[in-house]
């Protein structure tokens, strides 16, 4: 897994709008320069007032002046077009990549990882939504502000220059010194933060055996613990964001102080008219206004970078090795070969099996047995290609796995694994996931597998939509759907494991000689201790 930094994530997704960000910028720039006009005009309009005559120059002042209020205002909506369009795109990125990613992520990396609870990251999404538009919007048009009305007091007095240094140099500073704490500081709070919705999500998954429990208030203590811990993180975050507004404040009384004092000795010398004067007070509310906004753009700048390392924390994770080319024809019967394979979790003291070897012809009804935790469920997904062999090789019609396309392979397999794999959508959908089947070979299919009288007697027949996790569906049912979605394709490898635990034992006889019949091509490997399948195998594998 590669690790970025925060910025280093920003800086990558901001070059990926590279034009449209110029555009931004572009546009805070003019705004930067149109609005000195209100000051600048404001210093004419008075020194003609002091004239005591309307003129027509007055009136083409006062026009320049509410013109380039007008223009102003005209280049932010421009900018919020162009934000709003940035948005949209990142929120269709991140969705696409969400999906696409976690799927093939790697096992192994998810070794200690509750995958639903990553998908949870992708909200953070949002909050880079929001952020954005203060970071590239208020940010640069605040910064410009800040640049242009230091300049335009400094052609008043180059006294005034000073001061612009002396904020430079301040504001460079506090951002060195409190920056790096504060964004540690974010991210940590965001760490409860996952933490307390993935125990909330927990809750809400066995909730009945919290419900039943003879203590009713350990889940409540529990909470209670993650969100203190939230809290003292966050007031850990929020000391650092009180630093931060008290140097902003004590910055606001310093350029203020100096521009009154300096602007009024000046004026008392003659140095500086009372126009000029009026209008170095108007830029230094507006500098101290853009100064504010940085302030309250701060914690927007944490939340986003924070934001950036949870969502990077998904997308750095490794993906499966997709890079084979060898195809396997569509229902194509297989044959298997390992050859001394090792494999080993992560973080585990030994290996789940050294040294593996073993041969399955084509078109062979193999029975896996052995005691619990032989490493049966971990071939099965091996052979599966979710899981990756540390050592050894294994063959897939003489084709190693790492050199198979992986499209090809999976259009030629069928799993059923003991996992509940329901998800939320048609009986059609659940069973098809995407695939063409004829209805024909469908009808037929659900008719052998003793599916048609429930599916006949549902609401919408295929079409109707099963909860996630199948929760008002029996048991019975959602296994031969499993078996359904594994063989309609008509498979050259079948890797089951205890298809039928949940199927009625008058019903498993006609299902196992089903699913073991020579007519089928595809090649069978089963985890089961029942004899039924024994009886029926060509091939038994004791780990």
């Amino acid at each position: 897994m590669t690790t970025l930094t925060p910025i280093q994530r920003l800086w990558r997704l901001l070059k990926i709008y590279k034009p449209e960000i110029r555009q931004i910028y572009i546009y805070a720039l003019f705004i930067g320069i149109v609005n000195l006009s209100l000051p600048l005009g404001i210093q004419a309009i008075i020194n003609y007032l002091q004239t005591g005559e309307l003129s027509s120059s007055w009136v083409i002042l006062v026009t320049v002046v509410l013109v380039g209020i007008t223009i102003a205002g005209l280049l932010q909506v421009l900018q919020l077009r162009i934000v709003e369009n940035i948005q949209q795109d990142i929120f269709a990125r991140s969705a696409f990549e969400f999906a696409y990613r976690l799927p093939q992520i790697k096992p192994k990396e998810l070794d200690g990882q509750h995958a639903p609870e990553l998908a949870n990251r992708f909200f953070d999404t949002l909050t880079i939504q929001k952020g954005l538009p203060k970071i590239l919007i208020d940010l640069s048009v605040s910064a410009f502000q800040i640049l242009f009305g230091m300049i335009l007091l400094s052609i008043y007095s180059l006294y005034f220059i000073l001061l612009g240094l002396v904020l430079g140099f301040a504001l460079f500073m506090l951002v060195k010194v409190t920056g790096r704490i504060g964004l540690e500081t974010s991210i940590k709070e965001s760490k409860y933060k996952y933490n307390l919705a993935h125990w909330l999500e927990e809750i809400g998954r066995v909730r009945r055996t919290f419900h039943l429990s003879q203590d009713p208030s350990f889940h409540l203590k529990k909470s209670d613990d993650i969100t203190v811990d939230y809290i003292r993180s966050r007031e850990s975050h929020f000391r650092v964001l009180l630093d931060q507004f008290k140097a902003i404040i004590g910055f606001k009384v310093f350029i203020a102080a100096g521009i009154l004092v300096v602007g009024g000795v000046l004026v008392f010398n003659n140095q500086m008219n009372i126009g000029q004067f009026v209008a170095a007070e108007i830029v230094i509310i507006l500098v101290i206004n853009s100064v504010e906004k940085l302030l309250n753009i701060w914690d927007n700048v944490y939340d986003v970078l924070t934001a950036f390392e949870k969502i990077g924390f998904v997308t750095d994770m490794s993906l499966q090795n997709e890079s084979g080319n060898q195809k396997i024809k569509k229902q194509f019967p297989s044959s298997i070969v390992l050859k001394n394979v090792s494999f080993q979790y992560p973080n585990d003291q030994s290996s789940v099996f050294k040294k593996l070897s073993f041969e399955i012809p084509e078109r062979s009804r193999v029975v896996l047995t052995g005691k619990t935790g032989a490493g049966k469920s971990t071939l099965l997904q091996i052979l599966a290609g979710i899981q990756h062999i540390d050592a050894g090789d294994i063959l897939l019609n003489d084709i190693p796995y790492e050199k198979l396309d992986k499209k090809s392979f999976h259009q030629n397999l069928g799993v059923v694994l003991a996992s509940n794999q329901i998800f939320e959508a048609s009986f059609r959908e659940n069973i098809l996931v995407g695939r063409d089947i004829p209805d024909s070979d469908l009808t037929e299919m659900l008719n052998n597998l003793g599916l048609t009288t429930y599916i006949k007697g549902l609401p919408k027949g295929l079409d109707t939509v099963m909860d996630s996790g199948g929760r008002r569906t029996p048991r019975c049912i959602i296994q031969k759907i499993h078996l359904a979605r594994a063989i309609c394709h008509r498979p050259g490898l079948l890797l089951m494991e205890d298809p039928l635990v949940n199927i009625p034992k008058n019903e498993r006889h006609d299902l196992i000689k089903y699913l073991a019949d020579k007519s089928h091509n595809w090649t069978l490997v089963v985890i089961t201790d029942e004899d039924d399948w024994i009886e029926n195998s060509t091939q038994t594998i004791k780990l």
